[in-house]
């Protein structure tokens, strides 16, 4: 028995969105044109729109009309991923553009996230990345000089979690995360492209080796209508 039409206009409304035909973000063509294009009512054609709503790949924006839904990258906080690994998980090829990058003296809440002596310099990187051109993460990165000496600006353009475990060849166990929505700072709306009155998503951790030693601390700031954080829990 075949489906009803209005679910074979659906499927080829979402073969037409995963095909690229109509992207993110763009209007979809008024019932009327859906109507004629699939030789269906437009009651048929509203209800496969409903279907397609309710699943989440359309919405519907008051007095503008229907648009393909931009999808969110979702982020597991379970998987302790690097951005470049979480974005190539998804066919995508992240790009790292370094901000700032310098050897400094940390201050007290950096010091004692890493737990340094005092004295102790750290590398203080700030990356933007970016896939396809936008900008994703606005990164501030602290590495303590004395377990990365040889750390450099080229390092930081690629994946730094590679650089650890390939190159310097420590053994990352785990990170512990706290997430909080914000307001962004002039320079990091700027980066991320955003007002300044847009909030944002602010994750601030520490990662760890399997030795125990904090290796790293930092302080991501995540575009809110391009990530969502995801929890899955299970029940005893």
């Amino acid at each position: 028995m075949s489906a009803p039409l209005y679910r074979r206009i659906a499927q080829k409304i979402k073969e037409d969105i995963s095909e690229g035909i109509w992207k993110d973000g763009e209007a979809i063509p008024t019932e009327l044109h859906l109507s004629e294009q699939y030789q269906a009512s437009r009651v048929t054609v509203r209800q496969a729109i409903k279907v397609l709503v309710e699943e989440g790949l359309l919405e519907r924006i008051q007095g503008s009309g229907t648009y393909v839904k931009e999808q969110k990258i979702e982020h597991n906080i379970f998987d302790l991923l690097s951005f470049t690994e979480e974005m190539r998980q998804l066919g995508k090829e992240p790009v790292n553009k370094i901000l700032n990058f310098q050897l400094i003296d940390p201050d007290d809440h950096v010091r004692k996230m890493l737990q340094l002596a005092e004295g102790e310099k750290v590398f203080y990187i700030r990356r933007q990345r970016l896939v396809d051109d936008v900008p994703y993460v606005v990164e501030d990165t602290y590495l303590p000089v004395s377990l990365f000496p040889n750390l450099s600006y080229g390092i930081m353009k690629k994946s730094k979690y590679d650089y650890i475990e390939k190159e310097v060849g420590k053994k990352i166990k785990e990170s512990f995360q706290e997430v909080i929505p914000v307001l962004p700072s002039e320079d990091v709306a700027q980066a991320l492209t955003v007002d300044e009155s847009t909030p944002i998503l602010k994750m601030q951790s520490y990662s760890v080796l399997v030795d125990g030693t904090v290796f790293e601390y930092s302080e991501n700031h995540f575009k809110s209508d391009e990530y969502k954080f995801t929890l899955r829990a299970k029940r005893p």
